[in-house]
């Protein structure tokens, strides 16, 4: 039985799943024995089939229906069996030696559950894939430094580059590659269904850490996220799902504050209808 079971969430993900796919397919030395596990969420451009066709070592479970990230991960949870999970996004290249550093680092801290590696965007910058947990001050200081970040704002930039550089006990790793062990993931009941999309990995790691365990940013693990390709032509859909989710997370977390982001988001004309999915 392997190790690690990867998890990979796809929904139209045909365009970048080969380089993803490819990129855990590379020889290396590596001592850690996993599967990879596609789930599809009802994909309309062939993704499944395409996978099943050039990748055949890869298990393909079809969702039937969009479930959104969390239900897509907790099927292919649920459906492997290994001792380490890894949710990883389609649209990911893996540097050779990320998991081996990400298990490493798992095994050196056994009061650690949950691991996330220093990604870098497509144009080589590193990301900030890690925060605070989410309340109003630290949501508007990571939005600050994202955008800055995204805008190559010098002091930002280097500030970015020089925290991304630590390895560090953080509330959150993002879900875009996010290692956790199995008992722990069971213990938590799993991710939160009730995230769509976004949130959820921050949900996840609180509920982990309300444990007393440890969540882990580990610099020497190296992933490349071409983040935004499946949702840049869905722009409003994607915004509203955002809403949704920080919606959810503000009444789950903090009911004073979904109250006043409520009436915010009514007033600015973007409250979402959270009676549907995107």
């Amino acid at each position: 039985m392997q190790r690690l079971s990867i998890v990979i969430v796809t929904f139209n993900s045909a365009a970048e799943i080969d380089a993803c796919l490819a990129s855990l397919a590379v020889p290396a030395s590596s001592s850690v024995n996993f599967e990879t596990v596609i789930v599809d969420n009802a994909s309309s451009d062939g993704t499944a089939a395409a996978v099943r066709a050039r990748w055949p070592d890869v298990r393909v479970l079809d969702a039937g229906r969009n479930l959104g990230f969390a239900g897509g991960s907790n099927l292919g949870i649920r459906q492997t069996f290994g001792e380490l999970i890894l949710l990883l996004n389609p649209d990911t290249v893996v540097r050779p030696g990320a998991l081996e550093a990400l298990v490493s680092a798992l095994d050196a801290r056994p009061d650690a559950a949950v691991a996330g590696p220093r990604l870098f965007d497509g144009h080589g910058r590193p990301e900030l894939s890690f925060g605070r947990m989410i309340n109003p001050l630290a949501e508007l200081r990571q939005k600050l430094l994202v955008n800055g970040n995204d805008r190559g704002m010098p002091l930002v930039a280097a500030y970015v580059n020089r925290i991304t550089s630590l390895p560090q006990d953080v509330d959150w790793v993002s879900g875009a590659c996010l290692l956790v062990r199995r008992a722990d993931a069971e213990a938590v009941g799993l991710l939160d269904e009730r995230y769509f999309m976004y949130a959820e990995d921050v949900d996840f790691c609180a509920a982990i850490r309300g444990r007393g365990r440890a969540v882990l940013f580990v610099p020497a693990s190296q992933v490349v996220h071409l983040r935004g390709r499946s949702v840049t032509s869905r722009p409003r859909a994607t915004e509203m799902a955002y809403r949704r989710s920080q919606l959810a997370f503000y009444a789950k977390h903090h009911r004073g504050w979904a109250l006043v982001l409520r009436a915010y988001l009514k007033i600015r004309g973007r409250l979402p209808d959270m009676t549907i999915d995107p």
